[in-house]
């Protein structure tokens, strides 16, 4: 599948590029942008690839899909216009301000016949999925309590605001992830840092009550002055994961490591996570199922040949926005917010 990539910056360039190469069933056709920079480093990075100005060009350049790793502040037009040309089409997270316009651009793509997918590559994290087979084999007992963290020191220069903060943007994964663990939220408590004079928020910590009975707190961090907490930490009635750091993807992409040996997310055994069952018995260590982020555009490219579902139901990206607002609500008002939806 040819596919046109939006946006060629910090996700476009380190993340969607090399993972489109990575999916034997894509293959990356043509750039859209506009900055004389950008343009420099593609050619760079891809010699002879096409650019273009907009996406009437790219498409009109012979592609069959299009990624939009743009601003946040962008999105809602592009998927839009990307539904008027007929063009399958994954847009990056944050996927729009609020659920509102989530849920908006989701009907329109139904009633246009067109696939609309979310990116949420975490779903794909070793961490991640070595959580769900554990919760889902009934190997910690019956699950009461989960903690999720994605925290990192800040870079150089700072973080940009384009995607519209840290609760959009960590939270959309976290949030995500917490769904499809444990289904739809009752109820959230939300603490949220905002920076002075900008209203830019750079931490967070949510606390959810699922309609099945779990609690998840959240944690989400742009401003890591100290050692981060772990990863994950899943609570049952028989034992306790823990996982300390995540299956260094993102550094691997960021650093330009693409072609190694093995399965892309494979993890070290002296970073596996383990579970405990208490005082006096050892802990034990939990094979880590393999990471795979460009799994996302296989099950992509599937999903618009009509071989199988699309890798991300658009209409979880909904519910995790809505989990994001009351997020916001809560946290402006220093109450817990519940959702109506969740039964």
């Amino acid at each position: 599948m040819r596919i046109g990539l939006a946006g060629y910056g910090r996700g476009g360039r380190f993340f969607h590029a090399p993972l489109i190469g990575l999916a034997p069933e894509c293959t990356l056709a043509g750039v859209l942008t506009r900055s004389a920079r950008r343009r420099a480093e593609l050619a760079d990075d891809f010699p002879g690839l096409p650019v273009a100005g907009g996406l009437g060009e790219l498409a009109a350049a012979g592609i069959d899909a299009v990624v939009i790793s743009t601003p946040l502040d962008s999105h809602e037009a592009l998927v839009r216009e990307a539904i008027a040309l007929g063009l399958p089409v994954v847009c990056d997270k944050p996927f729009t301000p609020d659920a509102a316009s989530a849920l908006t651009l989701v009907n329109e793509a139904e009633r246009s016949g067109v696939p609309l997918t979310v990116y949420q590559n975490r779903r794909w994290d070793a961490d991640f999925r070595t959580v769900r087979v554990l919760v889902e084999s009934g190997a910690l007992g019956e699950v009461t309590a989960f903690e999720s963290r994605m925290e990192q020191y800040p870079p150089p220069g700072g973080f940009s605001v384009t995607g519209g903060g840290v609760l959009r943007d960590f939270g959309s994964h976290v949030v995500d992830q917490a769904l499809q663990l444990f289904g739809p939220v009752a109820a959230v408590y939300a603490e949220m840092h905002i920076v002075p004079d900008s209203g830019f928020d750079d931490r967070f910590f949510l606390a959810l009550r699922h309609a099945a009975g779990v609690t998840s707190h959240l944690h989400g961090d742009w401003t890591l002055p100290g050692a981060p907490g772990p990863r994950f930490r899943v609570t049952g009635s028989t034992g306790t994961f823990a996982v300390e750091s995540d299956d260094g993807q993102s550094e691997r992409l960021l650093s330009g490591e693409t072609e190694i040996p093995g399965p892309f997310g494979t993890v070290p055994e002296s970073r596996w996570g383990r579970i405990y069952r208490g005082e006096g018995v050892p802990p034990e260590p939990v094979p880590a199922q393999p990471g795979c982020w460009s799994s996302f555009y296989s099950a992509f490219a599937r999903a618009v040949r009509g071989e199988g579902p699309l890798p991300v139901d658009p209409r979880d990206a909904v519910a995790a926005l809505e989990v994001l607002d009351a997020a916001r609500r809560s946290a402006a008002r220093g109450e817990v917010v519940r959702l109506s939806r969740a039964g």
